[in-house]
């Protein structure tokens, strides 16, 4: 079975709450986001030959998991991360934004392995299996990108207009312009709001 949504952000939740009091609300997704997609490309492409993502030998998720509890796990966390990026060069400088090993965000010593071990546990919940999930037929990272904007970006003191165009806004946008079953191929719009253009595709009229 497909993961449901309701689990997926019920950990992205739990994820947020270890990382309180560290650092800004809106900086919450770069390392949500990251671990989350290590944990999704390692669950949906890890040993299939033709895999859209090359999951290689010590940059996945299941190297996350030995990590928990040493000393040294953000730096390992950094590497992993960074193994998985030069393997697929698309995701160099995407997926290693966030800094696993800063003190100054995470704490140090038995606080930061304590909360970095506590982060990958989350993801490493078996509610959170990826492997019957459609390849092309979901879009978790998305939902996931959404759902944090939606619930921290205010805490920070910013609207969540300055990162994302809500899917509400999107689907106006695109009856506005016209955009529905006869659309032969997607289209592009100049959003004023994120200052960023938009793709939308039929039918789910979703911005990307």
């Amino acid at each position: 079975m497909a993961v449901k949504k309701s689990e997926l952000y019920s950990s992205l939740w739990a994820s947020c709450d270890e990382l309180r009091g560290g650092m800004d609300a809106s900086l919450y997704k770069d390392y949500v986001l990251t671990l989350l997609f290590v944990k999704y490309v390692t669950d949906r492409f890890m040993g299939h030959k033709y895999a859209e993502i090359e999951v290689p030998k010590g940059g996945n998720f299941n190297d996350m998991i030995a990590a928990k509890g040493k000393s040294d796990i953000g730096e390992r966390m950094n590497k992993i991360i960074k193994a998985l990026a030069n393997a697929n060069p698309t995701l160099n400088g995407v997926i290693d934004i966030a800094d696993f090993d800063d003190d100054t965000k995470l704490g140090s010593g038995k606080e930061k392995v304590d909360k970095l071990t506590n982060l990958v546990s989350i993801f490493q919940n078996e509610s959170l299996d990826f492997r019957k999930n459609r390849a092309g037929g979901d879009d978790i990272i998305g939902d996931a990108y959404e759902y944090l904007m939606k619930n921290f970006a205010s805490e920070s003191g910013k609207s969540k207009g300055q990162f994302y165009t809500p899917a509400e806004v999107s689907r106006i946008m695109a009856k506005l312009i016209g955009i529905n079953s006869a659309t032969l191929a997607s289209q592009t719009v100049y959003d004023i709001i994120t200052t960023k253009t938009i793709q939308f595709n039929y039918p789910d009229l979703k911005a990307s």
